[in-house]
């Protein structure tokens, strides 16, 4: 089906841009919508009609988004979950979780609006794109963690993917230091090497 866009798509076109698009798309998203029009000689000319109303809407719409951009760049927001010891979550943060968790920090944010390339499933710091209107997208990070104390040393930069045990040998051994083990299998193997040549 070919429509007349009533404003920039991503990946689709821009404003009056006539585009093919599947027949399920344009009914059930396009259309209902108001982002499109039917191609036809008389959508054409009522296209042209209200071109002047559309840009401006456009331009006013793009305006607010930018304002609350503004407000909205370098934010991080904190997702408590339930993990595992390595930092795989048990389960994923949707895009629903990242909207209520941005509207709880005082942004409105829609799920529509939130852009997740893949799912989060492990504790970290995440960087996710907010798209508020078409020509305006922004990053926000989303701390996952397993406690708010951990969301603080996440932000600090401390990796907490790693195994607590790994954590604390590392943080007890001193830089440089052998562990008990390393030296007993040291002096075993020179005590092997001894034995071979006499």
């Amino acid at each position: 089906m070919e429509v007349i866009l009533l404003e920039r798509i991503a990946r689709l076109g821009q404003m009056g841009d006539v585009v093919r698009v599947k027949n399920g798309y344009a009914r059930n998203y396009l259309l209902p919508q108001g982002k499109a029009l039917r191609a036809n000689a008389e959508s054409r000319q009522r296209f042209e009609r209200e071109k002047a109303q559309l840009e401006a809407h456009n331009l006013e719409a793009r305006k607010e988004a930018e304002a609350v951009a503004e407000k909205l760049t370098g934010q991080s927001f904190v997702v408590i979950r339930q993990a595992g010891e390595t930092g795989q979550l048990y389960g994923s943060v949707s895009t629903r979780d990242i909207a209520d968790t941005a509207t709880t920090g005082g942004f409105t944010i829609e799920r529509r609006q939130v852009r997740l390339d893949r799912a989060i499933k492990t504790v970290g710091l995440h960087e996710v794109k907010i798209t508020l209107h078409p020509e305006v997208e922004l990053p926000i990070t989303i701390n996952v963690a397993r406690s708010s104390d951990e969301a603080e040393r996440q932000a600090r930069g401390e990796d907490l993917t790693r195994p607590d045990a790994l954590l604390e040998a590392e943080e007890a051994a001193p830089e440089g230091a052998e562990t008990e083990a390393e030296e007993a299998a040291a002096s075993a193997e020179a005590e092997g090497g001894e034995e071979a040549t006499t």
